[in-house]
């Protein structure tokens, strides 16, 4: 298939100057290439190709030869030789023993078909085997040696030793020439072809006529010309004259905008009439323009037994020719002759273009869609348990509250719960947080939710941006069945007795379009001239049904309107005419090579989109839906963020057991004491506290778990009065241990052993000063002095 940027360097080919073109590809996409070069209106009688593929008279090229273009081509084998059709028959059609046929023009053209699909590389290789078989039988009569001297009368190919005859069969080839499929085949010394003859073939509107021959020797020899291919038949319309009547129906027939008088033809122009003048330069017949003052184009009036508006015209003989909107139908076929169509179309709906709806409230939520909300909710109640959770596993996450003191009586935690949900709301929004994790899994877990944040954040923002830039239409209807329905309170209707109106009327019952015409009689809302409906459809909510193309051309005008809704039927524009017309074939035969050509698709590109003030609308062009983004265009960023919380969990496992590996093996205590005694205070979540695990501790721990039931408050002993006056020292609240924590703890540490107040304490509180400086053994049992502080 040929690729679609090609067609840049066809419109190229159109823009320029160049009307000359070589065409050199592979057969097949041959076919595709001049196809698209007929859909860019590069199939024309301005332009000329030379076809270098020796198959391309085995494709079908009956789409082009009516379009006037000049395609020359060359081939090697001529299906009009009798040997070719004889060797196609045998290779391409059944034989005649199992299926006989019939003799005569049926047999001839089966023969030239099958001739035509025989490419050149097929002919080359039987031309090759018959030479070849030719050779080796003047051998075997001219040498008393065997040619093949075996038992199974084949050559073999695994033999080594050469061919005794091999020498001399290839000098025969050399020497020998043969008049094969392809022609006549000689060859050189060296083994290549030397004689040979390629047939020069032009594209006529009969099909493919040979008009030359080029040879090895002789060169190029011409038997005719490509502009004699095109010979009048008796039906020739040159120098005829015919009366055409048209109405002043933009744009098939419109009054020039000029300001001196004009007479004549020269008074009228649109599609219709430039149709009119190209017919007439290709068919050479002249011809007079009357206009149809009140735009009818025909109706039958059952009272009077004739036809109105234009086919009334032409019945009685006051016009031989008419065009405008001419729809066909079956009853106007009736009455009248119409040409091949110049134009296909379709029913359909113009009404005004939807109105942009008012913000919702919840507009900013748009960007993403409902999954993705609630993916991105779990993500981040996930995170943040996972936080919380690994914070309270990994030791590092422990901390020291006081600097000053090496082997502190608790540590502290900073992931409580709502300290994680924090960290993890500062990362969404982009904020941050006070909050610093220090062990490396905490970190893996804040890296992968930062990378989530950084991925997620900067996809709303850009799919914000074009939701915020994209009007958001409000559409009344949709198609036909949303009109029938009318919601909204939309008129609609149809031109007063024309085809579309007629459409309606007289459907068949029960069916959508029935009830459409059924309220176009109950509810009277019809116009007498398509003007009048456009112009009802721009200035209030009324819904027009009209012809698709005189759609195109509306909405070309009026930026304020659209079609809506497929085509309702399929029909076609055509020429009118008396009943056999000779001049009718020679007409359709005519816009056939326009439409061909495409010539016809560059008068309505002229005078649809450039014209009267076409194209006026094309920059206005309608802003773009962005889609709501689903999970599937983000859910990279939550397999990253899972992985990597999964992978924090396996680190922190990790770490926890090391870390009681050695603590069991510093205070020489078996690991699975020390492990159940740091997963009580791990699962304790009411405390952001934690003991420091000693040999002593973990033997004193029974003990003190005896005798937390019955806490006896000691006595505080008064100290003795000291040379100097103590410091007062205010308490630091930021080293307070929690609140939680059990009375036997806060006494504990609030007092020594003997009921003494510890340096640094608060007698009142049991709270630690801000520097706490632990007594030493020698001052155990004796009273503070001055010298102390």
């Amino acid at each position: 298939m040929l690729h679609v940027f090609s067609r840049t360097a066809l419109k190229k080919m159109k823009k320029s100057d160049q009307r000359f073109f070589v065409l050199d590809c592979s057969v097949d996409i041959l076919q595709e290439v001049l196809s698209q070069l007929q859909q860019v209106g590069l199939m024309n009688d301005n332009y000329n190709y030379f076809i270098t593929n020796l198959d391309a008279h085995t494709i079908d090229l009956s789409a082009y030869k009516y379009g006037g273009t000049n395609i020359t081509g060359i081939r090697l084998v001529n299906p009009e030789r009798e040997l070719v059709q004889q060797v196609a028959r045998e290779l391409f059609a059944q034989s005649q023993e199992d299926d006989e046929q019939e003799e005569g023009e049926a047999d001839e053209l089966l023969d030239l078909f099958l001739a035509t699909q025989m490419k050149t590389e097929t002919a080359l290789v039987v031309d090759a085997v018959n030479m070849f078989a030719n050779t080796l039988n003047e051998r075997k009569k001219e040498s008393s040696v065997p040619v093949v001297n075996n038992s199974t009368h084949s050559f073999p190919c695994d033999e080594v030793n050469s061919w005794e005859h091999g020498l001399s069969v290839v000098n025969m080839l050399k020497s020998s020439s043969y008049e094969g499929v392809t022609g006549l085949t000689k060859f050189n010394t060296e083994g290549y072809r030397s004689e040979f003859e390629l047939g020069v073939f032009f594209l006529k509107e009969g099909g493919i006529v040979e008009i030359g021959s080029w040879n090895s020797s002789k060169g190029l020899n011409l038997t005719s010309l490509p502009s004699q291919a095109f010979v009048d038949n008796e039906d020739s319309l040159r120098n005829q004259s015919f009366v055409v009547i048209i109405t002043l129906t933009e744009p098939y027939g419109m009054l020039r905008n000029e300001i001196k008088p004009l007479l004549g033809n020269d008074r009228y122009e649109g599609f219709g009439i430039d149709l009119i003048q190209k017919l007439s330069e290709m068919e050479g017949f002249n011809y007079t323009f009357i206009v149809r003052e009140d735009k009818k184009n025909g109706n039958f009036d059952p009272v009077t037994n004739k036809w109105t508006g234009m086919i009334g015209d032409l019945l009685e003989r006051r016009a031989d020719l008419a065009i405008t909107d001419f729809t066909i139908t079956s009853d106007r076929e009736e009455a009248v002759d119409f040409t091949s169509p110049f134009m296909s179309l379709g029913i359909s709906i113009l009404f005004r273009k939807p109105e942009n709806a008012p913000p919702s409230f919840f507009s900013f939520a748009d960007p993403f869609a409902p999954d993705t909300w609630m993916a991105l909710v779990v993500s981040f109640f996930v995170v943040s348990i996972a936080l919380f959770v690994i914070g309270r596993l990994v030791p590092d996450e422990w901390t020291n509250p006081f600097p000053c003191v090496q082997e502190p009586e608790y540590l502290v935690n900073q992931f409580s719960f709502f300290n994680s949900v924090w960290f993890t709301t500062g990362s969404l929004m982009a904020q941050g947080s006070e909050i610093a994790p220090i062990a490396m899994s905490t970190r893996m877990v804040a890296g992968m939710w930062w990378f989530f944040c950084l991925i997620i954040v900067a996809s709303y923002t850009a799919n914000l941006a074009a939701f915020l830039a994209t009007e958001n239409p409000v559409e009344l209807i949709t198609d036909l069945e949303s009109l029938y329905e009318n919601k909204h309170g939309i008129k609609y209707g149809a031109k007063e007795g024309g085809a579309t109106h007629r459409f309606f009327t007289t459907a068949e019952e029960g069916t959508l379009f029935r009830k459409v015409g059924q309220y176009m009689i109950d509810h009277p809302e019809n116009v007498k001239e398509n003007d009048e409906g456009v112009l009802r459809a721009v200035n209030e909510k009324y819904a027009f049904f009209m012809e698709s193309t005189s759609i195109e051309y509306a909405v070309q005008r009026h930026c304020t309107l659209k079609q809506y809704g497929g085509l309702l039927d399929e029909k076609g524009y055509g020429i009118a005419m008396r009943k056999e017309s000779f001049y009718r074939k020679r007409l359709s035969l005519a816009i056939l090579k326009l439409q061909s050509s495409g010539v016809i698709d560059e008068l309505k590109r002229k005078w649809w989109q450039e014209r009267r003030g076409g194209g006026q609308c094309e920059g206005k062009t309608e802003a773009s839906d962005a889609d709501p983004l689903k999970l599937v265009n983000v859910q990279g960023c939550f397999f990253v963020t899972i992985y990597g919380t999964i992978l924090a969990v396996i680190i922190v496992i990790m770490e926890h057991l090391l870390y009681v590996v050695k603590v069991a093996k510093k205070n020489k205590l078996p690991f699975t004491k020390v492990f159940m005694a740091e997963l009580r205070v791990y699962l304790d979540f009411n405390s952001d506290s934690k003991p420091v695990i000693t040999k002593e501790s973990l033997e004193g721990n029974s003990e003190d778990q005896e005798n937390s039931q019955e806490v006896v408050e000691e006595p505080v002993v008064e100290e003795p009065k000291a040379k100097l006056p103590e410091p007062v020292l205010e308490p630091s609240k930021s080293l307070e241990p929690s609140k939680s924590r059990s009375k036997e703890k806060r006494s504990r540490s609030a007092s020594g052993a003997n009921g003494k107040i510890t340096p640094g304490s608060n007698a009142s509180t049991g709270r630690p000063y801000g520097f706490v400086i632990p007594p030493s053994p020698r001052d155990t049992n004796r009273p503070a002095s001055a010298t102390d502080v």
